[in-house]
C-alpha cells in the first residue's frame, strides 16, 4: 500500500504540471488580450519566453508580431522560423503561413510542400498559388485539370486574383479538361480536411487573408509551345469576359459600373454563364474580333481585365 507520503508528492506534483499548463495559457491570453488593446509590445514580451520554451501558440503569434511589423520591427526571415516551428509541432494556421511566405520570397520548392498541405485542407490562398504552379509546371509537374480545380476554389472563396487568373486560363486549356477541374473542384469542396480552419488551443490573430499576407508577386506564366485551347472556335461573333465570380451577385455588381463608364455596353445585356461553381461574367455578341478588342481596350484602360473570346 503506497505511504500518505507518496500520495502527497504524486497529488502535489500533478498540481504542478497542471498549475503549469493553466499559466502557460493564461500567458497567450494575456498576449492576445494586450494584442486586441493594441499593445504590441506587451504581447510580444507575454509571448516570448514561452515561444522559447516550445509552446507552438506562442510562437505562431510571435511569428504574427514579426510579419506584421507589430511590437517588433518588420522581420519576414524571423516570422518564417518562428512559423517553421509552430508548424512542426502541427499548428495548422502556420504552416498556411509557411507556404504563403516561402512563395513571396521566390523559394518555389521550398513552399509546394506547405501549399499542397493547405490546399488540401481547403486554404483559399495555397489553392491559388498552387494552381498557379500547377499551371505553369516549372517547379511542380504541369497537371492542368488540378491547376482548374484548384483555382476554381479559390476564385469560389473570393481570391480576386483567383477570378483573373481563371479567365486567362480558359484561353489554354482544353474544354473537357476544363470540365474535368470543374468536378475534381467539386470533390474537393467536398473532401477538404474539416480542420482547414484549425489551430493549436488559443486565440487565432490576424488570420490569413489576401490583406493580411505580404503580397506575392504571382504570374501565370504560358510555355512558349502552349496555345490557345482547341475548343476556340474561330466565328464572325464575339464576346468578351469580365471575369469569374464566386456569386452572381459581385458579376452583376462588375457589370453595373463597367456599363456605366463604357456606353457601348450600356445598350446590351450581360450573358451570366454559370457552371455551378463560378459565374462568368461576358458580353456581346461583337460582329468581329476588331470590334470586342476595341471595347476590352477601354475596359483594360479602367484598370478591369477583359478577355476576348469566340462566341461558340
Amino acid at each position: 500500500m503506497a505511504r500518505r507520503s507518496d500520495i502527497f508528492k504524486l497529488v502535489i506534483g500533478l498540481f504542478a504540471l497542471i498549475s503549469g499548463a493553466v499559466a502557460a495559457k493564461a500567458d497567450i491570453k494575456a498576449g492576445t488580450d494586450a494584442w486586441s488593446r493594441g499593445d504590441y509590445v506587451v504581447a510580444v514580451e507575454e509571448w516570448r519566453q514561452l515561444a522559447l520554451e516550445g509552446d507552438p501558440e506562442a510562437q505562431f503569434h510571435l511569428g504574427q508580431a514579426y510579419r506584421l511589423g507589430r511590437g517588433v520591427k518588420t522581420d519576414l526571415n524571423t516570422a518564417l522560423d518562428w512559423y517553421r516551428k509552430a508548424a512542426a509541432q502541427g499548428h495548422i494556421q502556420a504552416g498556411h503561413n509557411c507556404g504563403h511566405l516561402l512563395h513571396y520570397q521566390k523559394k518555389y520548392s521550398e513552399a509546394l510542400p506547405f501549399l499542397i498541405a493547405s490546399a488540401d485542407r481547403g486554404e483559399p490562398r495555397a489553392q491559388y498559388l498552387l494552381a498557379t504552379e500547377l499551371f505553369n509546371g516549372v517547379y511542380i509537374e504541369k497537371d492542368w485539370i488540378r491547376a482548374y480545380a484548384m483555382m476554381t476554389r479559390a476564385a469560389s472563396a473570393g481570391i480576386a486574383p483567383a477570378s483573373r487568373s481563371l479567365a486567362l486560363m480558359d484561353q489554354y486549356i482544353p474544354a473537357e479538361q476544363r470540365q474535368a477541374g470543374i468536378l475534381r473542384a467539386s470533390a474537393l469542396d467536398q473532401s477538404a480536411d474539416g480542420s482547414r480552419g484549425a489551430r493549436v488551443d488559443g486565440l487565432a490573430l490576424d488570420s490569413p487573408s489576401p490583406e493580411s499576407v505580404p503580397p506575392t508577386p504571382v504570374t501565370m506564366g504560358v510555355a512558349v509551345s502552349a496555345k490557345p485551347a482547341s475548343d476556340t472556335v474561330t466565328d464572325a461573333k464575339w464576346r468578351i469576359q469580365l471575369g469569374a465570380f464566386g456569386h452572381a451577385a459581385n458579376a452583376k455588381k462588375l457589370w453595373t459600373k463597367v456599363a456605366k463608364d463604357i456606353p457601348k455596353l450600356a445598350t446590351m445585356k450581360p450573358i451570366l454563364k454559370s457552371d455551378g461553381a463560378l459565374t462568368r461574367l461576358q458580353a456581346g455578341p461583337f460582329a468581329s474580333k476588331a470590334d470586342a478588342d476595341a471595347i476590352c481596350k477601354k475596359i483594360k484602360a479602367s484598370g478591369q481585365p477583359c478577355l476576348t473570346l469566340s462566341a461558340s
